[in-house]
């Protein structure tokens, strides 16, 4: 399974949980049988991973999304779109395997494709807005090359960056 594809099963599960209210196990252990026959243990670490991550810290996800859509509650915004957002930035800010424009990119498409007819342009503004800031600040500290979304998928490379 490619990175793009883990990504979209990765929004799949936030959607379901923002929607649902469910835990993320739960989620996971009902989404991975139905849309992940098949998995690596590498594959299944990095969907987990991801899902885990953003969920765990989604208090500090939101309040920076919070910030940067002035014009949209997260209550008023689409909840294909939060989750799109929610994922990009969890990936930005927490995982330096992924380079940046992978992050953006991915987020961009899966908006184009689950989201309302703006909501490309909206996730890029919004995502876009928050780089700038990170970047000024010093925050953004992303040590990896590639930019092709394809990256073998290890389930690794977590880390915290200073903010």
């Amino acid at each position: 399974m490619s990175r793009r594809l883990a990504r979209e099963l990765v929004f799949k599960i936030l959607f379901q949980i923002d929607l649902g209210r469910i835990p993320w196990q739960e989620a996971v252990d009902y989404a991975l049988p139905e849309y992940g026959q098949g998995l690596s243990a590498g594959e299944h670490s990095f969907i987990t991973g991801l899902v885990q991550g953003v969920t765990s810290s989604c208090r500090e996800l939101d309040d920076l999304l919070s910030r940067f859509s002035s014009e949209w509650t997260l209550n008023r915004m689409a909840a294909t779109d939060r989750s799109i957002l929610r994922l990009a930035l969890y990936e930005i800010l927490y995982r330096e395997d992924i380079p940046v424009e992978v992050s953006v990119n991915e987020a961009v498409e899966l908006a184009k494709k689950y989201g309302e007819e703006d909501s490309g342009r909206f996730v890029n503004g919004i995502l876009g807005a928050l780089i700038k800031e990170l970047d000024h600040n010093g925050a953004l500290k992303k040590t990896g090359d590639s930019t092709d979304g394809e990256e073998p998928l290890t389930g690794e490379g977590t880390k915290r960056r200073d903010s």
